[in-house]
């Protein structure tokens, strides 16, 4: 019997409580590395508990290790949710606070408070935020 587990992320993206995107994601080469690496007590990994917001245009791509321009990193809270099999998906949720003027156009799933191991990325539409928005990022990567 032959089977394949595969792993799918995708992000929601809140501005002031309004969904205005929703995004497929790229997981990367240093994500996929972190992931496995998760699975073994001889190895050590840290868990993705942080989302990452910038301004950076580039496309995503596998070997990405940071967001191009990042702006603002927050901790994020953490639950297990169901796809299609009881607790298959990670569900992590980071609210920003904005402070100044941005065209948000990129984001990240990061495993440190800084630097740390990118688990996934991408780019979109930009979405602009002013002193005093909020932006709730909900990102799920689901295993099937």
């Amino acid at each position: 019997m032959k089977q394949q587990v595969k792993m799918k992320g995708r992000f929601t993206i809140l501005k002031n409580g309004v969904v205005v995107r929703q995004v497929e994601n790229l997981i990367t080469n240093a994500g996929f590395a972190a992931m496995s690496g998760l699975l073994l007590v001889d190895i050590s990994e840290t868990a993705f508990d942080y989302i990452a917001i910038g301004t950076g245009t580039t496309a995503a791509n596998v070997a990405d290790t940071t967001l191009e321009t990042e702006s603002m990193r927050e901790a994020g809270t953490g639950t297990q949710t169901t796809t299609t099999v009881t607790n298959d998906t990670a569900h992590l949720e980071s609210t920003f606070n904005i402070v100044s003027t941005l065209a948000i156009t990129e984001a990240g799933m990061l495993n440190a408070a800084s630097v740390g191991d990118l688990l996934n990325r991408q780019t979109f539409t930009a979405v602009n935020v002013i002193n005093g928005d909020t932006l709730v990022i909900k990102y799920d990567v689901a295993f099937s």
